[in-house]
């Protein structure tokens, strides 16, 4: 097994510390996105019914990064374009999902790939405007790709070839674990839990398995490469945030953390200490008071950073020249449960 595993519980931030940005080392890891519970919605892992306004770890952490990419997202809910990095992981989760459900000794990497024309099937269903990666991609086939074309997906529209990179995926998966040695006690698992006095915090985990001795080990897929040491800090605070709601809602910490880079075959873990998740907490608090505020005065900021040339919302971003379209009446308070402070006339 290639395995990459340092000692990540000392590296975030001190309690009171602000959320910086959250930079990747390289443009590549932009794509490889976080699980929302938005994605979890279309795939079934969480309710669609009007929830309470929560935060996620997708969601601070688009915060951390650009605070109007957050407004365009969470208040305007602006559409993006599919990405086919993002439709892949997507894919890729789903079929280590439904794997489990194969008895022992059938959850074979042949069962593995086999499952994915069917599983594409089925989130195209669920989301059709993923058939659009392919059908623009085979409409350019002919001439060379334009600026901005998806660098994921294949220059001659192949499913096939895309499909392929996902199987590969999956191979490397099974150098990792053996999936036959395996029952985890939860898969794509919706969890939340409310702070006192702070806000709902909510997610996706997933993977969790518990020990005979109930010990839980909380473990998250990526499907693109390992960062460099020094941005591992969004990668570590997704799986604190995960490690935080679970102690709060079953009172206990998790064992360890567990991110699995299916990239580059490289897992990272993390044995969370009390002192850690309660340092996520303030840090959540924290970003919890710089929303509420950017909420209420209308002061959604925009930040420069290499991701910006990933950002599908350039062309109504005052970094790019654009202007933001105007706040719908009253999306502020049912996105967030904030009323925004009365503007004087």
């Amino acid at each position: 097994m290639t395995s990459l595993a340092p000692d990540l519980a000392g590296s975030g931030p001190t309690p009171g510390e602000p959320a910086g940005p959250v930079v990747p080392a390289r443009p590549a890891d932009a794509a490889e996105p976080l699980e929302s519970v938005e994605t979890a919605e279309l795939l079934g892992h969480a309710p669609r019914e009007r929830r309470r306004p929560a935060l996620s770890p997708s969601r601070a952490n688009d915060f951390m990064q650009c605070p109007l990419l957050f407004r365009f997202r969470v208040i305007d809910k602006l559409p993006e374009p599919p990405s086919a990095a993002a439709a892949r992981g997507t894919l890729v989760h789903s079929v280590l999902e439904r794997l489990y459900d194969a008895p022992l000794g059938e959850r074979t990497l042949a069962a593995a790939q086999a499952m994915l024309p069917g599983e594409w099937e089925r989130l195209q269903e669920a989301e059709p405007r993923y058939a659009e990666l392919f059908a623009g991609a085979a409409a350019g086939a002919a001439g060379s790709a334009g600026a901005g074309a998806d660098p994921e997906t294949p220059a001659d529209g192949g499913v096939q070839s895309w499909l392929d990179g996902a199987g590969n995926l999956l191979g490397t998966y099974f150098t990792l674990e053996d999936p036959n040695r395996l029952e985890p006690a939860e898969r794509e698992m919706f969890v939340e839990t409310q702070l006192e006095d702070g806000p709902l915090l909510r997610g996706i985990v997933d993977r969790l398995d518990v020990a005979p001795n109930g010990a839980m080990r909380v473990v998250d897929y990526k499907t693109g490469k390992s960062p460099r040491p020094q941005y591992q800090g969004s990668a570590l605070f997704q799986m604190r945030f995960y490690g935080l709601v679970l102690w709060r809602e079953r009172g206990e910490i998790p064992k360890m953390l567990q991110l699995v880079y299916l990239g580059d075959g490289q897992v990272l873990r993390a044995e969370p200490q009390e002192a850690d998740l309660l340092a996520v907490e303030e840090q959540v608090r924290t970003l919890w008071s710089t929303i509420t505020q950017a909420a209420r005065t209308g002061q959604w900021t925009p930040r420069r950073t290499p991701l910006c040339g990933w950002c599908a919302y350039q062309a109504v971003c005052p970094q790019f020249g654009g202007t933001p379209p105007e706040i719908p009446d009253g999306a502020v308070e049912l996105a967030l449960g904030i009323a925004p402070e009365a503007v004087a006339s």
